[in-house]
């Protein structure tokens, strides 16, 4: 990993290996890991735009869902995964998640003849804006941008408006971050504001309701700060899998309390990095130019050592 001031000047450079030995960092594009996941799936078993319009839960104990299509499903066990703005989340009595003051640029840069960047990480800090990128495939180099903002702002969908916003925030930095913007396809562009939803013990409603229960974004929404969101969606579809393998086993009557204990197994996980993850974020989108210097000179080059701070990632899914 490469940390560095907007100016260019190196604030440090280390080997995860060399600070914990048991850290790495991998970077996959999502759209290469989505495609594997379901590649292992039998054929026809994913139905692609089924946006879910109503849920509700019939007198015989099962779950009808009706899609935006007119399309209706009579479902025995729901498995909500269906984002931050999920509506199973929403019918179960979860709060919508909370803006947490700033947005995030996203992009991959593309190089048809071969990306020129090595297996690293390289992080850009300024004042109350930040950026980075790694490398995710030999051609492709994911990036993004985080901004301080009072509100999310306007939903904006042209590319060149995205491209040129993103720009600006970045104009003076270091020319290879400004490249990789340039580099960058049009439809790979995204802006969004940061969220989350902390899962208060006692009073938030639990991952399930019956026979129907959340996972990943759906249930507990995290800004990407530790880079954990789609990891802890992975961990919970794990869990929630050998839970559910091990009721169906035993009868369908256990299915409603292998649910509940995939909830009550998860919550202790998700929780400390939801709250972890925003506040590394509040910390990192500082902009106060003394706390920036402090930051710069002092915490980053001298303090701060990463690799144990990554312990959160040694999550043991034992044999698959």
């Amino acid at each position: 990993m490469v940390v560095k001031s907007e100016d260019g000047r190196d604030l440090r450079s280390f080997r995860f290996k060399d600070e914990d030995k048991s850290q790495e960092v991998r970077a996959v594009e999502r759209r290469i890991l989505l495609g594997t996941l379901a590649d292992q799936l039998p054929p026809d078993s994913i139905r692609f735009s089924s946006k879910l319009l109503k849920i509700e839960r019939t007198e015989s104990g099962e779950t009808l869902l009706e899609l935006t299509d007119g399309t209706r499903l009579s479902a025995k066990i729901v498995i909500g995964c269906d984002g931050i703005r999920s509506p199973v989340a929403k019918w179960m009595g979860f709060s919508e998640p909370k803006y947490v003051g700033h947005c995030a640029f996203r992009g991959l840069g593309f190089y048809p003849d071969g990306q020129p960047f090595g297996p690293k990480v390289d992080y850009i800090y300024g004042r109350g804006v930040r950026a980075g990128f790694v490398p995710v495939s030999p051609t492709k180099v994911y990036w993004f941008i985080c901004f301080n903002s009072s509100s999310p702002g306007p939903k904006i969908t042209d590319p060149s408006v995205l491209k040129k916003q993103a720009v600006e925030l970045v104009q003076k930095w270091p020319s290879e971050l400004l490249n990789i913007i340039d580099t960058t396809p049009d439809d790979t562009i995204i802006r969004t504001p940061l969220v989350d939803r902390w899962l208060w013990p006692t009073i938030s409603p639990p991952a399930s309701a019956g026979r129907v229960v959340l996972v990943g974004d759906a249930w507990h929404p995290m800004t990407p700060n530790l880079g954990q969101g789609a990891c802890c969606a992975l961990e919970d579809a794990v869990v929630l899998a050998r839970k559910l393998a091990s009721a169906l086993n035993s009868g369908p009557a256990t299915v409603e309390d292998a649910l509940s204990s995939y909830g009550s197994e998860r919550w202790p996980r998700i929780f400390p990095l939801t709250i972890r993850a925003n506040l590394v974020g509040t910390l990192l989108q500082w902009d106060n130019p003394v706390v920036c210097s402090v930051r710069n000179n002092v915490v980053i080059p001298k303090l701060v050592q990463v690799g144990p701070l990554l312990e959160h990632t040694n999550f043991d899914c034992e044999p698959l």
